[in-house]
């Protein structure tokens, strides 16, 4: 049972994240597609965004650890 629980934790932990990375990076290269100038304030807010998005796949592992070891 502790394994399928962790399982299912880590991949409907990474479902979100994946999702929201691929449609962040989506539009964001649309929006400099259209406005190449600028560039480099949307490559920041993607990347910033894309850390946070990585962060919520990341407390999903540590949940799993939990779940594995307690």
């Amino acid at each position: 049972m502790k394994d399928l629980a962790i399982g299912l934790c880590m991949g409907l932990g990474a479902i979100g994240p994946a999702l929201g990375i691929g449609i962040l990076v989506s539009k964001g290269l649309e929006a400099i597609g259209r406005n190449p100038e600028a560039s480099g304030k949307i490559q920041t807010n993607m990347i910033l965004g894309m850390a946070f998005a990585e962060a919520v796949a990341i407390y999903a592992l540590v949940v799993a650890l939990i779940i594995k070891f307690v």
